[in-house]
């Protein structure tokens, strides 16, 4: 099979169901575990919102003059808390307001420990499951990508706000009791909570009680030492597929992040 990849489909069943799409197929992944597999890029790679060919990939997948127009390749959507919508600079306005202005949840995650986190309504659990989290659990809900990117930041003073993947991808961590965190950490951001809803409105950050999600990932072994394969150095990837976790393959000899390489053209081999 022959396409260009994107970032791993999953759905949350235990253990996660993976597939990887290879331009308009889906090669289910779960079933290769344990068996040794092949992917070949072939050289050529095309953006993922216009399809011309390009020599390079920017913002996992589009090419030079998509990554500098699209607003999904805008810095806010890395630090949303610069969200420039409202002073009517957003590249698509249009995009802003379906992807932006809409609810987010600020959740706790155990990645490779602790982290705080940010996503849309309707990223959950996908969101978790790219992250890797071995549990989950959404601490508030807000109405707009800004006030996540606030709320994140002030959480952020307390706990980590990213994932170490090298920690990720040896399974290392161990369980969390997110509640009592979330417990520990909630009355440390009070007036900063207060001055948002002060701007932005009473109903502007809603606290929520839900129960920790649990996620389990189909490996079989972790790695004790990482090494990265990259396309852009060496376009053949081999080896027994020992596990997925978050978008990264994790084989007998190396790891690969799929997403990384989005709209790269490869070629998948059962061997």
């Amino acid at each position: 099979m022959q396409g260009c990849i994107k970032k791993l489909k999953s759905e949350l069943t235990a253990p996660i169901q993976y597939q990887l799409p290879l331009g308009e197929q889906l090669v289910d992944l779960n079933q290769y575990i344990g068996k040794p597999i092949k992917l070949i890029h072939t050289g050529n790679i095309y953006c993922l919102n216009c399809s011309k060919k390009t020599k390079k990939s920017f913002s996992q997948g589009y090419c030079f003059g998509c990554m500098r127009k699209l607003a999904a390749c805008d810095m806010c959507i890395m630090k949303p808390e610069t969200c420039h919508h409202h002073l009517g600079t957003c590249r698509e306005p249009q995009w802003g307001e379906d992807n932006c202005m809409i609810d987010h949840y600020v959740y706790l995650a155990n990645t490779s420990g602790l982290k705080v986190g940010i996503t849309r309504h309707t990223q959950i659990p996908t969101r978790w499951i790219d992250q890797g989290a071995t549990q989950a659990l959404p601490i508030f809900r807000v109405k707009t990508r800004l006030i996540s990117g606030l709320v994140e930041i002030a959480l952020a003073e307390f706990i980590a706000d990213k994932t170490n993947w090298r920690a990720l991808l040896k399974g290392e961590n161990q369980d969390i009791n997110l509640q009592d965190k979330a417990a520990e950490l909630k009355p440390l951001i009070a007036q900063k909570l207060a001055d948002i809803k002060l701007k932005f409105g009473e109903d502007a950050v809603e606290e929520l009680n839900q129960k920790t999600i649990e996620l389990s990932f189909p490996v079989t072994e972790y790695p004790t030492k990482i090494k990265s394969f990259n396309f852009d150095k060496d376009p053949v990837v081999t080896g027994v597929l020992e596990g997925i976790k978050g978008q990264y393959l994790i084989f007998d000899n190396g790891v690969i992040n799929i997403r990384k390489f989005t709209s790269y053209e490869c070629e998948f081999e059962a061997l």
